[in-house]
């Protein structure tokens, strides 16, 4: 039986609330986590992805406590950023309940951490997630420290580096289209994704399933998160947690 390509909602975790961003910017307050995870656990999702945006900025750990409480609600896998500068801080993660840990500034900032964690855990828990802007040339550059910083490398270049390194999986996130429901930039992911050997997950602007199905068939994503898509409705954005059933994500997937 063929397995069709992950289906990935990425919630932006601050402090104790999820949170949508629009590039980065402006976040839209979602509501309670543990409401929102018991609704994704009766949809047809396979992973979620919960990035902590204000870690980072704030010089601040992973919230062990609120975390705890979060994969005792989640019946499906789950990967967590944000914060995450020690193979320990990695080891309390999957100590409570999380498959996998997803680095960003990490990666430039502690070079060694993702070969340590690939030898420590095995490569299939630690996710790579490059950020990635277009420059004024039409170009792409590769951003981070929630793209307050340029890292002055390719996207396609910086996702080889990182998989010599150790990463299982790279995600590979479009500032540009994030929080937008205006689809995905299917170059930047065709991209990575025929610079590398490991699983490509496209992220950033996606609002239907069709536009997962494109990232997949059209430019060799191995997966697909999302974030606004499942959490807006309607033309005005209200609130409101929707997942393609089944048979659309088949249809568009598979």
């Amino acid at each position: 039986m063929k397995i069709r390509p992950r289906v990935i909602p990425c919630l932006l975790l601050d402090r104790t609330g999820f949170y949508k961003t629009m590039r980065f910017k402006n976040p839209v307050y979602l509501g309670d986590p543990i409401n929102i995870l018991k609704i994704f656990n009766e949809k047809s999702v396979d992973e979620i992805a919960i990035l902590d945006i204000g870690a980072t900025p704030t010089k601040r750990g992973p919230n062990y406590e609120l975390l705890k409480d979060l994969a005792s609600e989640c019946f499906m896998p789950l990967a967590y950023g944000g914060g995450i500068t020690s193979v320990a801080q990695m080891k309390q993660l999957f100590q409570i309940g999380f498959e996998k840990v997803i680095l960003n500034t990490a990666l430039a900032d502690h070079p060694a951490l993702v070969t340590d964690a690939a030898e420590a855990f095995g490569s299939q828990s630690v996710v790579a997630c490059i950020d990635v802007k277009r420059t004024v040339f039409g170009g792409y550059e590769v951003v981070t420290a929630g793209a307050r910083r340029k890292l002055g490398r390719r996207p396609d270049e910086w996702a080889k580096e990182l998989e010599s390194r150790g990463v299982g999986e790279i995600v590979v996130n479009s500032v540009d289209q994030d929080g937008t429901l205006s689809g995905y930039d299917l170059s930047l992911v065709k991209l990575v994704a025929s610079a590398v050997r490991v699983p490509v997950i496209a992220c950033g602007g996606a609002r239907n399933a069709q536009d997962l199905g494109d990232a997949v068939k059209q430019a060799h994503a191995s997966a697909c998160g999302a974030g606004a898509m499942f959490v807006f409705q309607g033309r005005h954005r209200a609130v409101l947690i929707n997942v393609p059933s089944e048979q659309e994500l088949d249809a568009a997937l598979g």
